[in-house]
């Protein structure tokens, strides 16, 4: 990695285009402390450090902290994520919407713009809910409708910059742009979560305890990186032999190829989806003042991740086996919507490609589905392991989870191997047009 940033800055194009992106995030980071108008920053770090759980604590991580200290950012790009979710599944069960996808660069424009728009929709949801229904809990400081419309204004309008941001990344810069803003935010946490863990295991103690507790602490943050790593880049490849043709007097085709099947083929999906429907509950317990000794109260305290693995409450822990196999599911259900075997062994057919052994057609996409299932539970398993285990220990040391285990981490991990590729390729097209010129 380091010596791929090296070269990158050594090629003129690429360094314009490092340096540009870094003046975006820059400039990301200045708006994510810049505060919203009449606001009380410090309400919604008061209203957690009350709560019992952590249902808010992922979203908080992937805006930077700009949601808890209510800046102009405090939606980060949240919606423009939601968004890309919902049109993602739209997709698959709107025809019209299939037809654009499917429609070549025309199609694709179609299908961003309609995400945009949707972006800004949800936006706009989100900023009046959380201006109008905690307004008056103390969230603005003079509530009425100006600072009302004020606070949903500026986080809407704040939410629509990161995403302009984001689509000139990806233009200007290097990388997808939403990934990597989203990188950053969650990075932006990391100084914090290291004064967590010094004070909870390292201050105070003698300089032998120090060392040894520093020594498993980093032992365990490279073992989970490294299992990150393999989950995100692990594939099976399935080999395909493509059937030659005469032309006139020569031959053509007969060439080989193989299929890369990812085996977390839903990437981190899973784990947002199950990690909302059990969150979102809790948020509007919390909200309502829900008494947690009545027996909505008891339900919502077994969906709480943060009292999973408490020693002194093991029974909660079971909402955890209902949060494995939701993950199990969600992965399946994603992975169903997002590859079709038929149409992926349909089109080989039609270009004379036939996986060796496996007749062409209905016999290949029955290949291809067994495959799967085999393939989705591997990275299920995968998914469930970097998510739980930070779970395990932050119910046993009794500790705040840390922002860069388990969801984030693999977007982490993800993002970074994706903007390594990009700036590999950019510097690999830089070399082709050399050769070209020369």
């Amino acid at each position: 990695m380091l010596t791929t940033l090296l070269n990158a800055f050594k090629v003129k194009d690429v360094r314009k285009k490092l340096l540009y992106t870094f003046i975006m995030l820059v400039i990301i980071r200045f708006g994510s402390n810049l505060p919203i108008p009449g606001v009380n920053t410090t309400y919604f770090k008061d209203f957690f450090e009350k709560q019992a759980g952590d249902a808010f604590g992922f979203f908080n991580a992937i805006t930077g902290g700009s949601f808890e200290s209510l800046s102009v950012l405090a939606l980060s790009i949240t919606p423009y994520i939601t968004s890309s979710i919902i049109i993602q599944l739209l997709t698959i069960a709107i025809p019209a919407l299939e037809e654009l996808q499917q429609d070549g660069e025309d199609g694709r424009k179609k299908i961003v713009e309609y995400t945009r728009y949707l972006t800004i929709a949800l936006a706009l949801l989100q900023s009046s809910a959380m201006s109008i229904g905690f307004g008056k809990q103390g969230l603005l400081i003079h509530f009425g409708i100006k600072s009302v419309i004020v606070a949903i204004v500026t986080m809407t309008a704040g939410s629509a910059f990161l995403m302009w941001i984001g689509e000139r990344i990806t233009e200007n810069g290097v990388g997808n742009g939403i990934s990597i803003v989203l990188l950053l935010n969650i990075l932006a946490s990391l100084p914090s979560d290291f004064n967590n863990l010094y004070v909870r295991f390292l201050k105070g103690q003698t300089v032998a305890k120090m060392v040894v507790a520093a020594a498993i602490i980093i032992a365990f943050v490279i073992a989970m990186v490294v299992f990150t790593i393999i989950l995100q880049d692990a594939e099976r490849r399935i080999p395909v032999q493509y059937s030659s043709k005469t032309q006139g007097r020569r031959s053509v085709g007969g060439a080989s190829s193989n299929i890369p099947l990812k085996v977390n083929t839903a990437g981190v999906i899973p784990v947002i989806f199950a990690s909302s429907i059990f969150s979102t509950p809790i948020v509007i317990g919390q909200f309502l003042n829900i008494n947690n000794g009545s027996i909505i109260g008891e339900i919502l305290t077994y969906m709480n991740s943060s009292m999973w693995f408490k020693p002194e409450a093991p029974k909660y822990s079971v909402g955890l086996i209902v949060y494995i196999i939701m993950i199990i599911l969600f992965a399946y259900f994603y992975t169903s919507i997002t590859f079709n075997p038929l149409e992926v062994a349909n089109n080989m057919k039609k270009s004379g490609g036939f996986i060796p052994g496996i007749r062409p057609g209905k016999p290949t996409s029955d290949y291809f589905s067994k495959i799967l299932s085999y393939i989705i539970i591997i990275g299920a398993t995968g998914l469930i392991i970097v998510c739980v285990i930070p779970i395990i220990i932050s119910g046993l040391f009794n500790i705040s989870r840390l922002s860069f285990t388990g969801t984030s981490l693999i977007i982490i991990v993800g993002v970074v191997l994706e903007t390594i590729k990009a700036i590999e390729s950019q510097m690999l097209v830089r070399n082709y047009r050399g050769f070209l010129l020369d």
